[in-house]
C-alpha cells in the first residue's frame, strides 16, 4: 500500500496534514494553516522537496530524543516527525518520507 497525506481540521479550527506510510503509521506531521489552501500548498511543498536528502535535518528535543523536520527551499519548515529513540530510527524515517511522499495521494478529511 502506498503513502497518503490525510487532510484535516484540528479542535482550534486549523487545517494540518499528516504523512503516512503504507503501513498506516505517521512520519510527518504540518503546523496549522488558517486556510484549507495553505494545507494543500504544503502538501505540494512536501512532495516536491522530500526527494532531496539536504532539505532534511535531524534534530533533538529538550528530552534528547532524536527527531527530523523538512525544510523548503527557503528554510521554512513545512513537516515534523515523530520522536525517535535513535538517530539511525530518525534516518529511517526520514527515508519513509523521501520514498512515499512525492506519489502519496491525498486523503481530504475536511469535506
Amino acid at each position: 500500500m502506498a503513502g497518503k497525506f490525510e487532510l484535516y481540521k484540528d479542535k482550534a479550527g486549523e487545517f494540518r496534514f499528516r504523512l503516512k506510510a503504507g503501513n498506516g503509521e505517521n512520519i510527518l506531521a504540518s503546523e496549522g494553516y488558517k486556510d484549507k489552501s495553505g494545507a494543500e500548498n504544503g502538501i505540494a511543498s512536501v512532495q516536491k522537496n522530500a526527494a532531496d536528502k539536504a532539505r532534511f535535518e535531524v534534530k533533538e528535543s529538550t528530552s534528547g530524543k532524536p527527531y527530523f523536520v523538512l525544510k523548503a527551499a527557503n528554510h521554512q519548515v513545512i513537516g515534523q516527525s515523530q520522536m525517535y529513540d535513535s538517530t539511525s530510527g530518525a534516518e529511517g524515517g526520514i527515508q519513509s518520507v523521501m520514498n512515499n511522499a512525492p506519489d502519496a495521494s491525498t486523503d481530504d478529511q475536511t469535506a
